[in-house]
């Protein structure tokens, strides 16, 4: 048994999600859909957060390369997971919404029922969106919900949110990249007609491989947590992946991850760049136990009341620094860097460095400024 250290495992991980170089010679994703499926999927409820925890990965890339990637079916938006929208490979939707999404229709069935949605109402708006969107239709959410509003269908007080969810559950429709700000639905046969099927077992074993291959070394709690699947599901998966995933222990206990990655972990490179990512990125949403990458006293910082809307972050060695904000005049990006912790020079002039990269994606010039937390 390989016994890993706080510091090995922060180091893997940080290699394992694409944020820092894995060891030479090793096959790095080199596009929007091979990064998506290395990782299983990408939290993206936040269209322009999603975009940059793409090009955090693809160096050299732009927002418009993304989102071109993105009309080419390379990824879809929907809720397969915990009730979130993430980003999954497109032709994975399906199986994914089988295996994961359930859970998530019904959990959520008691709160329609408040609403007045039985399955009556959900299914005439199902069939009222697959009416507007048959053809290669797409369209915003305001004008398919007024579409379903037409057939006396009640939309008001969140149930058209809910039923725009139901509907994407059932794998109907999903979410295709934004049109002049606004977020546009497609019907997911349509958009994409080569899905892939997996069986049960196959596919909680595939989850559990590309989970703890993209986020590993961690724990089967943290996998089940990111799933949403129970711990019974998730050690199924874990027990079908077979030798595909590799054992450690870390803290006296047992932790999981690629196998290449734990057999070349002295070897990767050490990380002392910073490293500016977005609120919703995997580095902090993939896990329910952050404590290896923000101090208890932190999380305020980074989760302001605790409301789920998480800042985005600067991080180094696999720990975060900072948060960062934004806010754009023109052609300019004006970011405000809150420290979490004093900053030399040093220091200050690597995180400005690393939000040039960001600055470069979105196609602005940056301007930094700096507050205290």
């Amino acid at each position: 048994m390989t016994y890993l250290s706080d510091d090995d495992v922060r180091r893997i991980r940080m290699a394992a999600l694409l944020v820092h170089a894995r060891t030479p010679g090793s096959a790095t994703p080199q596009s929007v859909g091979e990064v998506v499926t290395h990782l299983g999927a990408m939290q993206a409820q936040d269209y322009a957060s999603g975009l940059w925890s793409l090009g955090a990965r693809l160096p050299g890339s732009t927002a418009t390369d993304v989102v071109a990637a993105l009309e080419q079916r390379e990824a879809i938006r929907t809720w397969p997971m915990r009730g979130t929208i993430h980003l999954v490979p497109a032709r994975d939707a399906h199986w994914m919404l089988a295996t994961t999404g359930v859970r998530t229709l019904r959990v959520s069935a008691r709160r329609r029922t408040e609403l007045g949605i039985d399955d009556s109402v959900a299914q005439r708006a199902m069939d009222m969106m697959g009416q507007e969107l048959t053809g290669g239709g797409r369209m915003s959410r305001s004008a398919l919900l007024d579409a379903v509003a037409r057939q006396g269908i009640p939309i008001s007080n969140n149930a058209g949110y809910h039923l725009i969810v139901y509907a994407s559950l059932r794998g109907l429709i999903a979410i295709a990249p934004d049109i002049d700000g606004h977020q546009t639905f497609v019907l997911l046969d349509e958009w994409v007609p080569d899905s892939v099927e997996h069986e049960p077992d196959e596919a909680l074993a595939l989850l559990a491989i590309r989970y703890f291959s993209s986020h590993g070394p961690t724990t089967l709690k943290d996998f089940a947590g990111w799933s949403g699947l129970t711990l019974a599901e998730s050690r199924r998966g874990l027990a079908v992946a077979g030798d595909t995933i590799a054992t450690a222990e870390h803290s006296g206990v047992p932790v999981y991850l690629d196998p290449q990655l734990l057999d070349a972990h002295a070897a990767l490179p050490i990380d002392d760049d910073v490293h500016a990512l977005p609120g919703f990125d995997e580095y902090l949403l993939g896990y329910k136990d952050r404590s290896l990458m923000l101090e208890p006293g932190d999380f305020d910082a980074v989760v302001p009341g605790g409301n789920g809307v998480f800042q985005p972050t600067l991080v180094r060695g696999g720990r975060v620094l900072g948060t960062w904000t934004r806010t754009t005049k023109g052609k300019k990006a004006v970011v405000t860097v809150i420290p979490l912790g004093p900053l030399g020079n040093r220091d200050r002039s690597a995180v400005e460095e690393s939000l040039r990269p960001w600055a470069q994606f979105v196609g602005l010039s940056l301007d930094v400024r700096w507050t205290h937390a």
